[in-house]
């Protein structure tokens, strides 16, 4: 049985983290390729670190001299990603850092596979969903990735300009039956560009936005606040610490609340399962819980590289369902195709849609007009209710 009366703790980090830099490039030189072609292959990898960037992996366009004019605008990117962001410092600069690339053409033994319509590699995914907040999503990670993407409004608004790109955030948050009802502590951790401001100017600056995000109550008297406890952090990002792509999983998906699969998202076109069936599997946990099936539901996918049809499917309701888990799998199976050509469709994921997953999770994020977090919607429920009938 669950467990119903604990602390729990998920962090975020914000889009200018030196890994978040990373996965930023990474999708955006993907959604690139996939702006010229719906089809297009890439598995994209960014490492950043003081003044250089560099980018590396394998891309594919339908012919050699696609794919060349496509590599000639992966320095342009690299710069508009960074200038995006918001880092100018001297050893950080959009207009002065290197970048090297080193993108090649995709492995012809990768393609064989997935040409035929085959997963693009083996692995397990998982998805996951729950009623602690109105996203479907565990509160922890969810309101931690709003109080960084709050702050980020008001520092590229020009609103605070003393903050800086590069920032941590983390909650931990008491339980009491099983649902969310007081932060037992608040962890935040911002780069700042005035060094002479200490960790209580910080504090002055972030505390009114922190209240503004977290629900009425939650904060209490007891609450114990942690922000820049190591003082001054002036110089961050890829300056401060080595960024890569795909170091930040967790603060991707569920905040630990829920297992993650073997791989990363960030610069992984949608025949890369990783992704996609990742993608696929929070789409169905989340209309199983909107359906009433389960108040928290944990769906796992898995594949063989080169095979279409999935090999397993697997559902665990926690104790909460409304139907055996057994029922479950089968209504998913039969409302939803499985396959990584199955799942592209559905969810429209040959579009450049990508960049804007790469900071502040890819999960619990309002699905939007041209196709972005297309696996946020809930528009399975009705059919999964007819299934397990």
């Amino acid at each position: 049985m669950s467990r119903l009366n604990y602390v729990f703790t998920s962090e975020s980090v914000s889009e200018g983290h030196p890994d978040k830099v990373c996965d930023r490039i990474s999708d955006a030189v993907l959604d690139a390729f996939l702006s010229e072609e719906p089809n297009a292959r890439v598995a994209c990898e960014t490492f950043a670190t003081t003044n250089t960037v560099v980018v590396g992996g394998e891309v594919g366009l339908s012919t050699e001299a696609k794919t060349k004019a496509m590599l000639a605008r992966v320095e342009g990117i690299v710069r508009d990603c960074v200038k995006d962001i918001g880092y100018e410092q001297d050893k950080f600069h959009w207009n002065t850092l290197t970048v090297h690339n080193l993108l090649h053409e995709q492995s012809a033994h990768i393609a064989q596979g997935v040409d035929r319509d085959g997963a693009g590699d083996q692995g397990i995914m998982f998805g996951y969903a729950c009623r602690e907040t109105p996203e479907l999503m565990p509160a922890p990670i969810q309101y931690s990735h709003a109080i960084l993407r709050r702050l980020a409004e008001v520092r590229k608004s020009g609103k605070e300009p003393t903050l800086g790109p590069d920032a941590k955030s983390q909650l931990s948050l008491r339980y009491e039956d099983g649902k969310p009802v007081e932060v037992t502590s608040i962890v935040l951790s911002t780069q700042h560009l005035d060094e002479a401001q200490t960790s209580d100017d910080i504090r002055a600056i972030v505390e009114p936005y922190i209240r503004e995000i977290l629900p009425a109550g939650w904060i209490t008297a007891k609450t114990e606040w942690w922000v820049n406890p190591t003082g001054k952090f002036v110089i961050g990002g890829p300056d401060g610490d080595a960024g890569l792509t795909g170091r930040k999983i967790i603060v991707d998906t569920y905040g630990g609340a829920a297992p993650h699969g073997g791989g990363a998202f960030s610069g992984k076109d949608p025949t890369k399962v990783d992704r996609s069936a990742a993608y696929a599997a929070r789409y169905l946990a989340k209309n199983v819980v909107a359906a009433g099936l389960a108040d928290r539901c944990t769906l796992q996918v898995s594949y063989a590289i080169g095979v279409a049809k999935p090999l397993s499917i697997y559902v665990d309701t926690h104790g909460t369902g409304a139907v055996e888990a057994s029922a479950i799998e089968r209504a998913v199976a039969e409302c939803m195709d499985l396959t990584p050509r199955g799942i592209r469709e559905k969810l429209g994921l040959n579009r450049p849609i990508y960049a804007r997953t790469s900071a502040y999770g890819h999960f619990g994020r309002e699905a939007t007009a041209d196709g972005g977090f297309s696996w946020e919607r809930t528009d399975l429920v009705e059919a999964l209710k007819k299934a397990v009938k």
